[in-house]
């Protein structure tokens, strides 16, 4: 096969330029061998983000049952409107779990039981009336990666005191 040449004068030197004919395909296999990399470290990457997602929801899912429960002392009751909140708000993440709960503490710091707070807060003391949620969700990875689970439990929790 013929190798052609150019010789071209740069500044009053000669410099000989070859063709690269035999080099024609080189981009087309380098672009086949690196491709499958690319490839995998895409769906790596959108992998990564769907989980990050379903985390930022099931942690926004807890806010967002607090938040139903904490405003006033019958809503802070219902631990199933508080639950229900939380499911309603994570409705993109399936099976998500919520559980509520409350508490009730005088201003001394001393626990007590909502039903009785008022007969056992020590006056001047207050009655200070907290609710909890706690959101949890079991994800799969779409691919197995190495070293990597394939399933992850996301958690979320948020804690307000209720408006008085």
């Amino acid at each position: 096969m013929k190798n052609s040449s150019l010789k071209i004068s740069i500044d009053g030197m000669m410099v000989r330029r070859t063709s690269l004919w035999h080099e024609k395909g080189s981009a087309m296999i380098e672009l086949a061998l690196i491709m499958p990399m690319f490839t995998l470290l895409l769906a790596g990457a959108a992998d990564f983000a769907r989980l990050a997602y379903a985390s930022i929801e099931v942690s926004n899912a807890a806010r967002a049952g607090v938040v139903y429960g904490m405003q006033n002392r019958n809503t802070a009751l219902s631990l199933s409107g508080m639950k229900t909140a939380a499911i309603n708000d994570a409705a993109d993440v399936a099976a998500m779990t919520a559980t509520a709960s409350e508490k009730c503490v005088c201003t001394s710091g001393t626990t007590v039981t909502c039903a009785n707070a008022g007969t056992t807060c020590v006056s001047p003391g207050r009655i200070l009336q907290y609710v909890t949620v706690n959101t949890t969700a079991t994800l799969n990875t779409l691919f197995q990666y190495p070293g990597l689970p394939s399933t992850l439990t996301l958690n979320g929790q948020a804690t307000m005191r209720v408006e008085q």
